[in-house]
């Protein structure tokens, strides 16, 4: 095991105090800092682990049974080291095919992010609904089954992205795509023709709400934009409950853990502070593929 402090000082749960649970936030790359953000708003008084498997990003490459060899590879290592009161897997793509190995394997309770179509399907006036995703989150059975059971009265329109992950991330970094490749991935997303048009759409990736701002400017025309985040913080106060009385949160109760690490700009350092993690460790789980 090889443990490097990229940024922040030391770092050691065993002499940490512990009134409060700790939370650990997983997802792919960088995309999970939008769950991470509402969870800490919701128990600011925790202590947070934000993992970041970047060492296999993108997820959407990997087969599932590679995924899920993977996430449980993963999962064993940060489980082992900071032991977690919960799991967030802020992650769609990873929860649409992990999470009943995840809850096999491990006791501690894991909450996961899904497509949000019911509240869409709750939102629309129109009746017409965009579903924003990944390649792979889109074609999921999963997916399909939520359509069917909470949308079947809508016009849906299921979006599979290929580049907006990484275009989230590069956002992250300081290096924003040019307007027009961001466009061109949401063109899709806007359906319309004689029976109305689109008025909801889903971000089905945690990776999307970091380009919400761009999304909402470049849109053809206004529309709800749903983000799962604030649903995931509202489900870990039902299986936490709420704050600590009594018990604020200092910068060192909350850590970023990389795979890898390699990607980690001076502008990724940055963000990461900005969002309440100042410390960045890499636990270097590298990936293995064939």
């Amino acid at each position: 095991m090889r443990i490097d402090l990229l940024a922040g000082a030391s770092y050691n749960p065993a002499v940490m105090p512990s009134p409060v649970p700790m939370i650990l936030v997983f997802d792919s790359g960088l995309g999970g800092l939008t769950v991470f953000s509402e969870v800490l708003r919701a128990r600011p008084d925790a202590r947070f682990i934000y993992a970041g498997d970047d060492a296999a990003f993108p997820y959407g490459r990997l087969s599932e049974e590679a995924l899920t060899a993977r996430v449980l590879s993963v999962m064993e290592r940060l489980i082992g080291l900071y032991e977690p009161q919960l799991v967030v897997v802020a992650c769609n793509t990873a929860s649409t095919i992990v999470l009943p190995p995840l809850r096999k394997r491990f006791s501690v309770p894991f909450v996961g992010t899904v497509p949000a179509i019911k509240p869409a399907a709750l939102a629309t006036r129109t009746g017409y609904v965009t579903v924003l995703a990944t390649p792979g989150t889109v074609a999921r059975d999963y997916t399909r089954d939520l359509v069917e059971t909470y949308a079947a009265g809508c016009k849906v329109n299921l979006v599979g992205s290929r580049r907006l992950a990484a275009f989230a991330e590069a956002e992250l970094a300081g290096s924003p795509v040019p307007d027009e490749d961001l466009l061109a991935e949401l063109r899709p997303c806007f359906m319309e023709d004689e029976g109305g048009r689109t008025d909801v759409v889903a971000l089905g990736c945690t990776h999307y709400p970091l380009l919400l701002p761009r999304f909402q400017k470049l849109a053809p025309w206004a529309v709800t934009w749903i983000d799962p985040a604030p649903a995931i913080a509202r489900r870990v106060i039902q299986l936490i409950g709420p704050p600590v009385p009594g018990h604020e949160a200092d910068e060192n109760e909350a850590i970023a853990v990389f795979t890898s690490g390699a990607g980690i700009t001076p502008a990724y350092r940055e963000a990461l502070r900005n969002k309440g993690l100042p410390a960045i460790v890499v636990e270097d789980i590298p990936l293995h593929l064939g």
